[in-house]
């Protein structure tokens, strides 16, 4: 070959994948991520929105995890991510980490759940429990005692009882042992744990004994492996639904689940188009992963905090039941 010829080749060559990778380069640089982390009960909605953000923001990658609702806090109130996912409010002592690491935040609520007990499908005997019963399961007093579903209820048989729940990082178990044990976080620790909603469906579902906790969402994509308990606050068996939720009988375990989006995130258009999306598509989406949507002035009156930067707790730090 003329090697004028061949020199010149070597050159186009060198210069074309120059500028393929520098393209690559450019291509990559343009990607912007938004960081999401927390409770297991809002990960499908927060998931869900990703999806459809990023399938119209294709330059936005969206990632979501999930260590809990606590766990994200504490990655958020180190400034580490952008948005954290949480089942209950942010606690007084979250508060005083993050405001001693200058993270200011906007608190929006997304969407409503109805926290659902569920048991085995062979279990025919406690189709309906009350919140007496499960303290007497659940409490700090019963551990290592109370092993025995007679122990519950004398009508009940002596089968083992096998119990399966969320970590202590949880925000839905701090919302349960509050709403049935009186005090957040005070439950027995001899039970099989796990932050990963799945893995409590599928040990109750292969225990004939077994009876867990978690969102509505995962009973609903789980309905044909689990039995969903009917919770008797006083007035009768209430089985976990929509209308339950939205007339308030089923108390004390339907409760506002949250997003808490980093003020200084929302200086990034990337994060602050993500969360506007979230809020006109959360009504939607939540209902499509078997969550209750929020009325709709609700919202809006999330947009309006989002555009004024409204930051802080509308609860005091408090774990508030029934809200």
């Amino acid at each position: 070959m003329n090697k004028g010829l061949l020199g010149a080749a070597s050159v186009a060559g060198l210069s074309a994948a120059i500028l393929v990778g520098f393209t690559m380069t450019a291509s990559a640089a343009e990607t912007k991520i938004i960081t999401i982390d927390g409770s297991s009960t809002v990960f499908p909605i927060s998931e869900a929105v990703a999806e459809e953000y990023q399938a119209a923001n294709p330059n936005v990658r969206v990632t979501v995890g999930i260590s809990g609702t606590g766990g994200g806090f504490k990655k958020f109130c180190r400034g580490e991510i952008d948005i954290s996912d949480a089942s209950r409010p942010i606690t007084g002592s979250e508060m005083t980490a993050c405001k001693a690491a200058g993270v200011d935040y906007v608190e929006l609520a997304v969407a409503f759940d109805a926290l659902t007990v569920v048991i085995n499908p062979a279990n025919t005997f406690a189709e309906t429990l009350t919140v007496a019963q499960l303290k007497t399961m659940w409490e700090p007093a019963a551990e290592g005692k109370v092993t025995m579903w007679n122990q519950i209820d004398p009508s009940f048989p002596a089968e083992p009882l096998k119990l399966f729940g969320p970590g202590t990082d949880s925000g839905t178990f701090d919302y349960f042992t509050e709403a049935v044990n009186g005090k957040s976080k005070a439950s027995r620790a001899d039970y099989t744990a796990s932050e990963d909603d799945n893995t409590l469906v599928q040990g109750v579902a292969q225990e004939k004994g077994g009876i867990g906790y978690f969102g509505l969402a995962y009973y609903a994509a789980n309905a044909d492996k689990l039995k969903a308990v009917k919770i008797d606050g006083g007035k009768g068996g209430v089985s976990p639904s929509k209308e339950t939720v939205i007339d308030g009988t089923y108390n004390p375990l339907s409760r506002p689940i949250f997003i808490y989006v980093n003020a200084a995130s929302l200086d990034k258009p990337e994060v602050r188009g993500y969360v506007d999306f979230y809020l006109d598509n959360a009504a939607k989406l939540s209902e499509e992963v078997g969550y209750i949507r929020l009325p709709a002035e609700a919202y809006s009156a999330g947009k309006e905090h989002v555009a004024n930067k409204r930051v802080g707790t509308v609860f005091g730090g408090k774990n508030e039941v029934g809200v």
